[in-house]
């Protein structure tokens, strides 16, 4: 029995593996296939909803989402979510080829750093999930840590969105990576949740009714989220590069989603100093590259200012 239990859960872990590596080549053309078409239309003078390649984008967007919701079932979050590296890769090399935008040396080295502080948090994140089943989510949900920690994150939403997005979002990258990062915060747990309701949502019994809201809840959760984040990926994509913002946005959305998933499926209470080490170390290198990449970013503008000569008298 234990045999075929471990060998199932390997095999559960190595499928969910599979679906999130396609996910990530997927995802990783959603954002150059978006700016594409954002910046075909602004060529033509009217709106990339009529652009038939941001279309593309946004479909591509789709499929990667539906296979993060398997993935995500299938495997523990701390493990699937780094392995957007993937993504960010594939999206370089094709946003190189098919929007031009090359990154320059600090871009390659913030990009390379980013991927590498992601293995590590991989590597010593917490693996065990300690709520697999409705019983131990609905507690988990009355828990006062996680509900202070949904607070401050939908507080801070509140801010980035009504107060600092309007003002700095087209001015800095970091508005609409902060939004959409953590905005995470309620896709994954909400994905994973929903895989924990469902067998019990729909079927019959008045012990069922409760398991059919929380299922509700947790879909418009995740409906919400995802359009919101769809909402202001697509700002984002208008103001800055494409290679920039998705290397970014992967970063902090992995580092958010493992430490939501720690919140709240209690997954920390086993980790050890050395992983604890491991996962600063990570997140010292994760944070060096998106500083790099910020840099870099700076970097080319001014570059390209110096660039423009100036007119002759």
């Amino acid at each position: 029995m234990s045999v075929k239990s471990v060998e199932t859960s390997s095999q559960s872990v190595a499928a969910g593996v599979a679906i999130a590596v396609v996910s990530s080549f997927i995802n990783g053309s959603t954002f150059v296939l978006q700016k594409k078409g954002i910046l075909r239309a602004r060529k033509r003078g009217d709106s990339y909803l009529l652009d038939g390649v941001w279309w593309s984008g946004t479909f591509s967007m789709i499929l990667g989402q539906i296979g993060n919701f398997l993935a995500y079932n299938v495997a523990p979050a701390v493990v699937v979510a780094p392995l957007g590296a993937l993504g960010v890769l594939f999206g370089a090399l094709l946003a190189s080829h098919i929007l031009q935008e090359h990154l320059n040396i600090l871009g390659k080295l913030g990009c390379m750093l980013c991927c590498t502080g992601s293995v590590m948090l991989v590597i010593h994140a917490p693996k065990s999930e300690n709520v697999t089943t409705r019983a131990e989510l609905e507690d988990r949900l009355g828990d006062p840590v996680l509900l202070a920690y949904i607070s401050v994150v939908v507080l801070l939403l509140i801010v980035l969105i009504v107060w600092l997005a309007p003002v700095y979002g087209s001015s800095n990258i970091m508005v609409y990576v902060a939004i959409c990062s953590l905005l995470g915060s309620f896709t994954v747990p909400s994905s994973k949740g929903l895989g924990m309701v469902a067998p019990e949502a729909f079927t019959g019994g008045p012990d069922n009714a409760g398991a059919l809201c929380l299922f509700l809840g947790l879909l418009g959760t995740l409906a919400v989220s995802i359009l919101i984040q769809f909402t202001f990926i697509n700002k984002a994509l208008e103001s800055f590069s494409s290679n920039i913002f998705e290397a970014i946005y992967y970063v902090t959305f992995s580092s958010t989603v493992i430490l939501s998933s720690a919140v709240v499926l209690r997954e920390w209470r086993g980790v050890g100093l050395v992983d604890c080490l491991g996962v600063l170390c990570g997140l010292a290198t994760v944070s060096a590259g998106v500083f790099l990449l910020r840099v870099s970013q700076e970097a080319s503008l001014t570059w390209k200012q110096v660039k423009v000569p100036a007119k002759e008298d």
